[in-house]
């Protein structure tokens, strides 16, 4: 009574299939309006992370970029909801297309900063922590360059629809992104404090990128022995938990939020802002930058998995 058989895969409400990719999740068999259930609704870890990162950056009045990365990473998971939702080519876009353009926002805050210190005076490189700052003119023209080189993957992405190259783009952004950020705490970044905590972040949003890559590949690659596991062993509803793209969504959704807050906190150490705010770990796990007088409603501690400090109402 709480487990039944899968029903074949079968035609749905959105019709007729124009995705260039159907990932191993069976269609319409949970529901006759969703063509992939997990996948879809997975999707919900990856909104509410990217929501709850645009409202912390407005309580703590952050830079504008940190506004831009909530914002694309919440319409990649509206995007990439609607196209398993529906299985449409238009939609598909919608999810692969943001990811680029998401990653383009931290890459070019990174790279500025770098370019910056090496080419701004020696003597601010290492004396408090402190980068420097480019002008306006010469950020816009970074931002420039780095739009016309996604735009110009994009244009090629869409005259030739091979997913390879969204990956290959996507993955080299990701590289970019965690090398740099990795530099600028080795360079800039001399407090033991700061620095555990940053590296905590880095490795498990590291963690949670790389779990989700694992079970991607596992997804594609064995896709036969997941699909005859659920149908023949697990049954539904069990069944769901075993559809792996949409642990990918998880595990990247959470990967990406630790990340989001390492790269606020470094911004908030090289731009030597910090004295106004404070990282903590909620419940010891969850990383999240708040007011120096923020009174913090759950429990929570200041190092990865630390001592535990007295909760107050928010």
């Amino acid at each position: 009574m709480i487990r039944w058989e899968y029903p074949q895969a079968q035609d749905g409400y959105w019709g007729e299939i124009t995705s260039t990719i159907d990932w191993c999740e069976e269609n319409y068999v949970v529901s006759h309006y969703v063509a992939e259930w997990s996948n879809t609704f997975t999707n919900s870890i990856f909104i509410s992370t990217a929501l709850y990162t645009i409202y912390c950056t407005r309580r703590n009045k952050l830079e504008l970029r940190f506004l831009l990365i909530g914002l694309a990473y919440c319409l990649v998971g509206v995007g990439s909801w609607l196209f398993h939702m529906t299985l449409k080519y238009h939609f598909q876009l919608l999810d692969e297309l943001p990811m680029i353009y998401a990653m383009c926002v931290p890459c070019w805050s990174l790279i500025t900063e770098l370019i910056a210190t090496f080419t701004g005076p020696t003597k601010n490189k290492h004396s408090n922590g402190k980068t420097n700052t480019l002008s306006s003119v010469k950020q816009v023209v970074i931002a420039s360059l780095i739009l016309l080189t996604a735009s110009t993957v994009t244009v090629v992405y869409l005259i030739v629809k091979n997913a390879t190259i969204h990956q290959a783009f996507f993955g080299c952004l990701i590289g970019v992104v965690a090398f740099s950020s990795a530099y600028m705490v080795m360079t800039f970044v001399k407090d033991p404090q700061h620095k555990k905590n940053l590296h905590n972040s880095m490795m498990m949003g590291a963690i949670f990128f790389m779990s989700g890559y694992a079970v991607w590949l596992m997804d594609i690659h064995l896709c036969k022995l997941w699909r005859f596991i659920r149908r023949e062993y697990l049954l539904l509803p069990l069944g769901l938990l075993l559809e792996l793209h949409g642990w990918w969504h998880v595990l990247t959704g959470l990967g990406i939020y630790y990340y989001i807050v390492c790269l606020q906190y470094l911004r908030l150490i090289t731009t030597d802002r910090l004295q106004h705010y404070k990282l903590i770990w909620r419940w010891g796990l969850l990383p999240e930058l708040v007011p120096a007088d923020y009174n913090i409603g759950t429990p929570y501690s200041l190092t990865f998995r630390g001592p535990r400090e007295k909760a107050k109402p928010e």
